[in-house]
């Protein structure tokens, strides 16, 4: 006899739904599991056996065959253990096929019949509902996560007996209500981590606010101790409060990794990501065997900081240049291919020097001019060329530090961030875009909506030749300039928000020249 029941594996970011096919015929004792299944789904069946015979079950001492289709992708994970379970139990007549035909199952098997959770609950959840069944059935721990997606149905029991009793009609599964204050932030600001802690550098915290507003990129360069760390761990409070939307994304995104968020920080939270120096080119942008995501797509939608800049190998920092103008990677091996988002802020942050005091009044470089220019040249200028913002973070002097009197918090600048991201989001709304905000705009769009007067242009047109910039820095300033102007209120964009705009690309020199 044949049972088919239904089930997912990941394929890349997707869930693809998997027929899960059983097949029990008279002869010698064996079971067979085809269709690309690696080791963990392989080894599913002597946790089947054990759980099957300990929960009170007789297992088939038949040839048992199971069929994982479509064959064409490896399937990876324990989630097979279920469906393979129900789909001998139904083999052997203990509950109508036509009873699970509607229901997507997933779940590891413990030895004893009880659930074990799995990753990618949240991708499951989504593959059931868009391919139309009526809800998913997953381990009590998976539930409250799988019940955040709408318009199915979430049954989440703790033991196999429980799923088998309910397809064969003998006892009930209350489906789980959504719990919203798991995915959304109640409060944005990040108590621990707020401007209001965060002394004198009126400056910088200007430069973030324009980064946060408009989704620029931005570089610190400053001496050790300056308070570059500091001021990035800030940033995601200032940040505007994701939309259900995104904070769907951001929780896919960490179920698929299997990886946990900060205990207490919502499912949908925007991430804050600062790997080390030593990381490697696939543990930053993914990669494996079989494709999985990596830091930067743990950091979709929220912050990427990359501390001490020039200390990573240079081969990993190349590897961000494509990720950061697209949004997504597309990883590509031999046997599979995966596309993961990665729509992120990167944030740098470096030192002037080797020794980090060179721009120090109070300690003296001991770097020579050819060391500076090699760990400096550490940071390719294509790389440079895409960071919007480039700011100097000076050390601040004791009467600084201690001093006393109002410091805004990150509750005040999130306002200001969250009106000029609303005015942004009108604004492309109206012209039929799917850009989100200022930083992704392209030369059609920089076109429409970023036209300067005269007196702007000509400061533009100077800054160009002056600085020799890049058409890339162009384009950057003018994005700027619409970022400032949206915070100001301003319909069009002004000489002030322009001379602003150049002053962050060049940050030293437009100062002096342009000030």
């Amino acid at each position: 006899m044949i049972a088919k029941m239904k089930s997912c594996a990941l394929n890349g970011f997707e869930a693809i739904v998997v027929d899960v096919e059983v097949d029990i015929t008279l002869g010698l004792p064996v079971f067979n599991m085809v269709g690309l299944a690696e080791t963990a789904v392989r080894e599913s069946r002597d946790r089947v056996r054990s759980a099957l015979q300990n929960a009170g079950y007789t297992f088939p001492m038949d040839r048992v065959v199971v069929n994982l289709a479509p064959a064409d992708f490896k399937k990876e994970g324990t989630g097979l253990d279920l469906p393979v379970a129900l789909g001998i139990l139904c083999a052997r007549g203990l509950f109508q096929a036509s009873e699970a035909a509607s229901w997507l199952f997933a779940g590891e098997l413990s030895l004893d019949g009880y659930l074990r959770p799995v990753k990618a609950a949240l991708p499951f959840a989504l593959a059931a509902r868009d391919n139309g069944f009526k809800g998913i059935i997953l381990p009590k721990e998976n539930g409250a996560q799988a019940a955040l997606v709408k318009d199915i149905e979430v049954l989440a029991p703790d033991h196999l007996t429980q799923v088998v009793n309910f397809l064969a009609g003998k006892a009930g599964l209350a489906p789980l209500e959504p719990d919203l204050s798991m995915l959304l932030e109640t409060d944005g600001t990040d108590r621990e981590n707020d401007f209001s802690h965060v002394r004198g550098q009126t400056h910088v915290k200007r430069a973030m606010e324009v980064a946060a507003a408009g989704h620029h990129h931005i570089l610190f360069n400053g001496p050790a101790g300056s308070g570059k760390s500091l001021m990035a761990k800030c940033l995601p409070g200032i940040m505007p409060e994701p939309s259900f939307e995104e904070a769907m994304e951001i929780a896919r995104v960490y179920s698929v990794a299997g990886v946990a968020r900060e205990p207490g920080q919502p499912l949908g939270a925007r991430p804050f990501r600062s790997p080390h120096h030593s990381i490697s080119d696939a543990g930053l942008v993914g990669g494996g065997t079989v494709p999985k995501p990596g830091e930067i797509t743990l950091s979709h939608n929220g912050v990427l900081f990359l501390d001490e800049l020039p200390e990573f190998r240079r081969s990993v920092l190349e590897v961000l240049r494509q990720p950061i103008e697209e949004g997504v990677i597309t990883l590509a091996r031999a046997n599979a291919k995966a596309t993961f988002p990665c729509r992120f802020m990167l944030v740098g942050a470096m030192n002037p020097c080797p020794c980090g005091n060179l721009t120090n009044p109070d300690r003296e470089c001991t770097c020579t001019p050819a060391k500076i220019e090699q760990y400096k040249n550490k940071i390719s200028g294509p790389l440079m060329d895409r960071m919007d913002i480039l700011v100097e973070v000076p050390r601040l002097s004791f009467q600084e530090m201690t001093a006393d009197g109002h410091r805004e918090s990150s509750k005040s600048i999130r306002k200001r961030v969250e009106k000029a991201r609303e005015i942004q989001t009108l604004r492309f709304k109206k012209a039929e875009t799917t850009c989100f905000a200022n930083a992704d705009m392209g030369p059609k769009l920089l076109q429409q909506f970023c036209p300067l007067d005269a007196q702007s242009s000509r400061v533009v047109e100077q800054a160009m030749k002056q600085f020799n910039l890049s058409g890339r820095a162009y384009a950057s300033i003018l994005k700027l300039a619409r970022t400032i102007a949206d915070l100001a209120g301003a319909h069009d964009i002004h000489k002030p928000h322009v001379l602003e705009a150049v002053q962050y690309k060049r940050l030293d020199q437009a100062r002096d020249d342009f000030g």
